[in-house]
């Protein structure tokens, strides 16, 4: 995509939402308990009604307005303890596939946190084999390819990073769809070079390096990612903008950020939409993804995502085409695979803007 965001012509679009909806794209920052829509969370909610989350989808709008990260994260940990069983696992994840599809996501890379609910009691080979069954019903019955990114719950200590890489790596639990290795939850006191020898081991079986880093903190936090992790691709890295040197050293070496604007909002990790660092990321030459991050908590999804960065950027038909391509491009689907998205893509760009 264009580095000069004035670059591109606004208000050429006829209508930017119809496009949008109907743009081929792929999500490459998207969580799996995070995604819950508050049916599944009110349908969840049911099931356990011990839980403190409301099962009445109107006042979820409400549970889910958070004051500060923190609040985020207490919340998200309320939502995870709603699931307790394989069926409700394999009822979230077909159910967050289903709605991908909605949107014409046609690869996902889902962020999962096994350790977070086989530490509540869901027995591990049971966990494994409910995400493996809605990831092959969902490709069968939607079309939507999905894949699994294994993420260490930082807020929860060495504890489980040695088993979130002991289930990443043992190949009597490892699943298929298996393809990356990160590290969420809060930043500030946790910091990621602990988690070196984890990701070591990650790596040395095959997995990729996609941790999240400078989030609520700052670019020293990325790049102890990028040096410590040896990461690949940076989960949000908002406040790289602060170090021109990092920019720089992520646009020379190509390496992603994928960035969730209304997220970074709603967890107050930037103020506001119009002083979001976007744009200058993509003035800087860095390749950025949009991802939603925890969707339904956020009010937003993939859709509403690309709108806000067509007008941050002021992107036209291509440029929106461009910017779904930059996922394909840092995702870790096959090359025969980004071939065939990149070029769906691009035709159903030349027909819209033919018709």
């Amino acid at each position: 995509m264009t580095d000069r965001p004035d670059a591109a012509a606004p208000g050429r679009i006829r209508d930017p939402h119809a496009f949008i909806a109907g743009l081929p794209k792929a999500e490459l920052h998207v969580h799996h308990v995070g995604s819950a829509s508050p049916r599944i969370v009110s349908e969840l909610a049911a099931r356990h009604p011990d839980s403190k989350v409301p099962s009445d989808p109107e006042a979820l709008a409400d549970y889910f307005t958070f004051t500060d990260f923190a609040h985020f994260i207490e919340v998200y940990l309320s939502v995870v303890d709603l699931i307790r069983t394989p069926e409700d696992v394999r009822l979230l994840t077909f159910e967050v596939a289903r709605e991908l599809a909605r949107q014409q996501v046609r690869y996902a890379e889902l962020t999962i946190t096994p350790f977070s609910s086989t530490r509540r009691g869901i027995d591990e080979r049971g966990f494994m084999e409910a995400i493996e069954d809605a990831r092959k019903a969902a490709e069968t019955e939607f079309g939507t390819v999905l894949r699994w990114c294994f993420d260490i719950p930082g807020e929860a200590g060495l504890e489980s990073a040695e088993e979130t890489v002991r289930m990443a790596t043992d190949d009597r639990l490892r699943p298929e769809g298996l393809v990356s290795f990160g590290l969420g939850g809060p930043e500030i006191g946790v910091p990621r070079p602990q988690f070196k020898p984890y990701f070591d081991r990650a790596v040395a079986a095959g997995l990729r390096s996609v941790p999240h880093a400078g989030e609520t903190t700052g670019p020293e936090t990325v790049w102890d990612a990028l040096h410590e992790l040896g990461a690949e691709r940076i989960g949000h890295g908002t406040s790289s903008a602060r170090d021109p040197k990092l920019l720089q050293h992520l646009a020379e070496r190509r390496i992603p950020l994928e960035v969730c604007p209304t997220s970074n909002i709603a967890t107050r990790a930037v103020t506001t939409l119009d002083e979001h660092p976007l744009r200058e990321f993509v003035r800087a030459g860095v390749l950025v993804t949009i991802g939603s991050d925890d969707p339904p908590m956020f009010g937003t999804d993939l859709n509403n995502e690309f709108a806000v960065a067509a007008r941050l950027l002021e992107l036209d038909e291509r440029g929106l085409a461009d910017l779904a391509k930059n996922a394909v491009e840092a995702s870790f689907l096959d090359a025969a695979g980004k071939t065939r998205l990149a070029a769906e893509i691009d035709t159903y760009t030349t027909s819209w803007l033919a018709s």
